[in-house]
């Protein structure tokens, strides 16, 4: 177990006491609890995690402590981090391209599910993986609106490949599902219900009766508008229950982004601010805000002076730069900030554990943060 020395109150304690110079990861394993039982609660099937939002060791510790027992891992580095942390987990293996050596180490290590997209995939399972008791998903992708980001230009099969996959993979002898991603940040249950009806269409044209579907990830998290959760959880169930009745399918999903984004708030600090009112951080697009240039920026922030005084009143939308030396550092679009802040001060960002600290680099010397636990994350 990770071994963490103190918990704070809450983010302004540890603010006014410690006065960081760097940035700082404040974690509210509590939120982190919450959330996992809200997908528990409410998605009427297993849910696992996508370890690729945070793979930090504190992370996988309280998701399985909240009851999470099933991951999904890309890559044998996330196996073996789940191995060490939780020995007995149930591993799903859904990057659909691997290596031969790749796959030899998830066997290794008990993956018992595997994703596939293509006919060359499928013949390296066959060859390298025992069938007997393996499940395998094929990917399917469709031009469905709904997401910020759409993840099927690089993995997913149309409908017709997907058939022609989903016969050979039970005429494999293995367990046969399907499974999708319907894109990053997505909030319209429609889309899971455009996808769960052509899965249905796929297994009766290919005349197999899948033992799961996986209805991914994709699920948004706090972008200034918190996502309705349930309502989406009630469109699967429900879509699911009218297009495969009594041959039902057991139901899978792996929240990653919308799990952990909200068990995280940053804060960064002011270095400078030029005459035209452009603000310099001491983070940017190398650090935690990697993805910002695809999915936009987290735009929940409070200001807040060096003896942690929140700043209140009139904003303006100003350009943000990180600390690098590289010009491309710099967040995409202006952002609200008060008219008078000032270097030094320090501004806060909510809803930032994922894709953050599990993509930030050392550039120049930047984008490594302090982790502190807080037992709130409340501003």
């Amino acid at each position: 177990m990770s071994n963490q020395p103190f918990i704070w109150t809450n983010v302004l304690s540890h603010l006014k006491s410690d006065h960081p110079l760097g940035t700082v990861m404040y974690f509210s394993p509590a939120v982190l609890q919450a959330t996992a039982h809200r997908f528990i609660d409410g998605f009427d099937g297993l849910v696992t995690y996508a370890v690729k939002a945070n793979p930090a060791p504190v992370v996988l510790e309280n998701l399985i402590a909240a009851g999470i027992s099933a991951f999904d891992v890309a890559s044998p580095a996330e196996m073996r981090a789940l191995r060490a942390v939780a020995p007995q987990a149930v591993l799903h293996y859904n990057n659909p391209v691997r290596s031969p050596d790749e796959i030899a180490v998830a066997v290794e290590l008990g993956v018992s599910s595997y994703s596939v997209d293509s006919m060359r995939e499928l013949e390296k399972l066959i060859k390298l993986v025992p069938a007997r008791g393996t499940e395998i998903a094929v990917r399917l992708c469709l031009p469905v609106d709904g997401a910020v980001y759409d993840f099927g230009e690089k993995f997913g099969a149309g409908p017709e490949r997907a058939t022609a996959l989903l016969k050979e993979v039970a005429a494999a002898g293995f367990e046969p599902a399907i499974t999708f991603h319907p894109g990053t940040q997505c909030a319209d249950p429609s889309a899971w219900v455009q996808y769960i009806g052509t899965c249905a269409d796929i297994a009766g044209a290919a005349g197999v009766r899948i033992a799961r579907l996986n209805v991914g990830g994709g699920f948004a998290s706090n972008r200034g508008e918190a996502p309705d959760l349930e309502a989406i959880f009630n469109a699967i169930r429900t879509t699911v229950e009218a297009r495969f009745g009594v041959d039902r399918p057991a139901l899978v999903c792996e929240p990653g982004r919308a799990m952990v984004a909200e068990a995280f708030t940053l804060a960064t600090r002011v270095k400078a601010i030029r005459e035209n009112g452009d603000v310099f951080l001491n983070d940017g697009i190398y650090g935690a805000f990697s993805e910002a240039l695809w999915v936009g920026c987290v735009d929940r922030l409070h200001v807040y002076t060096e003896d942690s005084v929140k700043i209140v009143g009139d904003r303006e939308p100003r350009v943000i730069y990180g600390p690098t030396c590289d010009s491309m550092d710099r967040l995409p679009d202006p952002m609200p900030l008060p008219v008078d802040i000032e270097e030094g001060h320090y501004v806060l960002f909510e809803g930032m554990g994922a894709y953050s600290t599990a993509t930030a680099t050392t550039f120049n010397g930047y984008g490594q943060s302090e982790f502190v636990t807080v037992q709130d994350l409340a501003l």
